[in-house]
């Protein structure tokens, strides 16, 4: 290890105190980006959650019972394109159980 002076070491020590300032708010900022992203609302289309589960549960009871797909999408007010993608879910779904 290469000895320095005292005046060395005291101007490696600021060195070093004002990179780890400069990573301390660099990790705030992260943190700040991490919580915002985590925060957010996400678009497009949603997880099948609590939310999406009850509004499919309700398609399928409609489309069961011979409701057209304009009706579902007017009474639920949903989109056609949504209701057509239900529409898909459904039958892969009840493929699924067949097999």
């Amino acid at each position: 290890m290469k000895k320095m002076t005292l005046e060395q070491a005291i101007a490696k020590i600021k060195k070093l105190e004002r990179e780890n300032e400069k990573l301390k708010k660099s990790n705030e900022e992260l943190k700040a980006d991490l919580e915002y992203y985590k925060a957010r609302k996400a678009s497009g289309r949603q997880p099948h959650n609590e939310k999406w589960t009850g509004i499919y549960n309700d398609f399928v009871d409609m489309y069961e019972s011979g409701t057209s797909i304009s009706e579902i999408a007017k009474s639920k007010n949903l989109s056609a394109r949504t209701i057509y993608r239900y529409k898909a879910y459904y039958e892969k779904m009840k493929e699924a159980t067949k097999e």
